[in-house]
């Protein structure tokens, strides 16, 4: 049983009764479109049960998107721009990225009315008839663990934000912005109430829904944010070791024992997922879909041989690796596995014939394509022109690197989209999986000073990427596990997968390695460690006497 169908029903979100989708159950529950429904619905045990699941919607918003990658990938130290897209002051640092940006505006709206669903499903629970206590609880568990996932993410992009933990029915202007230490304390309380509450394994009797340890896992990711912030406790790191150890033993939770399977879109269902968000195949309720089969692709489409298909994908050249990713973070390639298998390194003639002009492979003045034949090839080192020309095919070499034309991320390839214009794409979004979790404990131990078991819980994810016959060369000595080491193994594990801005802010790293790896984002400043609060944010709020907002914008913008 899996979630993933949407029913379309009317709740109260945010500041008005707005049309909400929510989540049902792929393989049980039929498609059923509701409309004209008011207020009371909710308070139905069929309303109760749909409202749960619209609230897990908001997640779709920003995991598999092009605005939660914005939020998260852009602009990093692994990550620069690429040929085509917008929203490119998420990269540049520049005035670009400003309060009026609508991807600031819509992640802010969106996540709101998440968390204003989840709060109609807690208060309104008891009141719910026909559904028995011990649903309910689950079901209010649910609600808490979405809506402190919802915080968190405003949170950690916005700074202090306005807590509210009970359902808007009417508009207000009244708003105020919560401190850090507030947020956090909402955060930690909902989480721990939900880990209380939920089920006790490793995926839900509903695939999709939140468990115990997918709530322990976003935990630990507070606890590390809140072991940085200024108001960081004393025990924040020991209590996120204990969650992760938590998740990685107790739950049945294993690493694949090849880190390309895990990406395998035939095999979503596997035993390293801890959460994941929902999409499907069919377009009446798959939304705007988990697009991110689009951004990391290079222009492949326009070289000799090659034509776009749904195969290859659509290129959207949104994000390009940077020179530090890939000649530093992916430097080992003889024991390592992870090169290879992050990015597509060759393309295979789907528009054969002759053509008498190859296009960034100076090394031949024409190439013949039989279909199926190798037209690009990205070997990932320098290959001397008499090298190349050996060769029937381009060969791609890093001196030869644009903004249009570089590895390819291949994580999220989606081959089953019914034609090769069509964007949205079928995939789960893996929210969190098990090497997050692993890399994690590493993190915290490391900080705790347990130098000794930091490097076993970082070598588990290390051991699992070596080639056959390889594994042990991957083994880091204790002694050799620094910060640092945990800093390069996520950008080298995680690539791609809406984790690093928010790794390099938690660290306070943000400026420091973004100018020092990424040239495009130079113009990085302190105060872009937050974003900034969007221009409709701060309008709709009631005004100081002297006119002024009563919700204040971030430094800096």
């Amino acid at each position: 049983m899996k979630i993933g169908k949407i029913k379309k029903s009317v709740l109260i979100c945010s500041l008005a009764a707005l049309m909400m989708t929510g989540q049902a159950c792929k393989d049980v529950l039929d498609e059923e479109v509701i409309s004209g429904i008011g207020n009371d619905y909710m308070n139905s045990a069929k309303g109760f049960e749909d409202g749960v699941k619209a609230a897990y919607s908001s997640l779709r918003f920003y995991y598999g998107t092009q605005q939660g990658l914005t939020l998260s990938e852009y602009g990093t130290d692994i990550y620069a721009t690429g040929a085509d897209g917008g929203y490119k002051g998420f990269h540049f640092y520049d005035g670009q990225l400003n309060p009026t940006v609508d991807y600031l505006a819509t992640t802010w709206d969106e996540l709101y009315k998440g968390i204003n669903t989840c709060n109609a499903v807690i208060e309104r629970a008891p009141n719910v008839v026909g559904i028995s206590d011990a649903v309910k609880k689950l079901r209010i568990a649910e609600a808490k663990f979405l809506r402190a996932h919802y915080y968190y993410i405003l949170h950690q992009q916005y700074g202090g934000v306005d807590l509210r933990m009970s359902e808007t029915l009417v508009p207000t202007k009244e708003t105020t912005r919560a401190t850090d230490a507030e947020m956090y304390t909402a955060i930690i309380k909902d989480l721990n109430e939900a880990i209380a509450d939920l089920e006790v394994k490793a995926q839900s009797s509903d695939y999709g829904r939140a468990t115990k340890p997918a709530a322990e896992t976003l935990l630990a990711k507070v606890y590390l944010a809140k072991a940085y912030s200024s108001v960081k406790a004393a025990d924040d790191f020991s209590k996120a070791a204990e969650l992760c150890s938590n998740v990685a033993t107790k739950y049945n939770f294993k690493l694949l024992d090849d880190f390309a399977s895990v990406f395998d879109e035939n095999n979503q269902l596997n035993s390293e997922v801890v959460f994941a968000v929902q999409y499907t195949s069919d377009p009446l309720t798959n939304g705007s879909g988990n697009s991110l089969h689009l951004y990391f692709g290079m222009q492949y489409d326009v070289q000799p041989g090659m034509k776009r298909d749904t195969y290859w994908g659509r290129p959207f050249k949104r994000l390009r690796p940077t020179e530090y990713l890939i000649k530093t973070i992916f430097a080992d390639r003889v024991n390592d596995s992870r090169y290879k298998k992050t990015f597509r390194d060759t393309w295979l003639s789907n528009n054969p014939g002759t053509y008498n002009a190859a296009s960034f492979d100076d090394s031949k003045t024409k190439v013949t394509f039989a279909a199926g034949d190798t037209a690009i090839f990205i070997p990932g080192y320098e290959m001397t022109s008499a090298e190349r020309a050996q060769k029937k095919y381009q060969v791609l070499v890093p001196s030869k690197y644009s903004e249009a034309l570089f590895p390819t991320l291949q994580k999220f390839f989606d081959t089953k989209r019914p034609d090769l214009t069509y964007e949205a794409g079928s995939r789960d979004y893996f929210a969190f999986r098990l090497a997050d979790v692993y890399l994690m404990l590493a993190e915290a131990l490391i900080q705790s000073g347990n130098q000794t078991e930091a490097a076993a819980a970082l070598n588990m994810v290390r051991y699992r990427a070596g080639w056959p016959g390889k594994k042990d060369a991957m083994m880091l000595a204790a002694k050799d596990v620094t910060m640092e080491s945990i800093i390069e193994e996520r950008a080298r594990e995680l690539a791609g997968e809406q984790t690093r801005w928010l790794d390099l802010k938690r660290w306070g790293l943000l400026v420091e390695r973004v100018k020092k790896y990424n040239p495009q984002a130079a113009n990085i400043q302190a105060f872009h460690a937050l974003r900034p609060i969007p221009q409709t944010q701060i309008d709709r709020s009631a005004k100081t006497t002297d006119g002024k907002s009563v919700f204040p914008q971030n430094p800096g913008y």
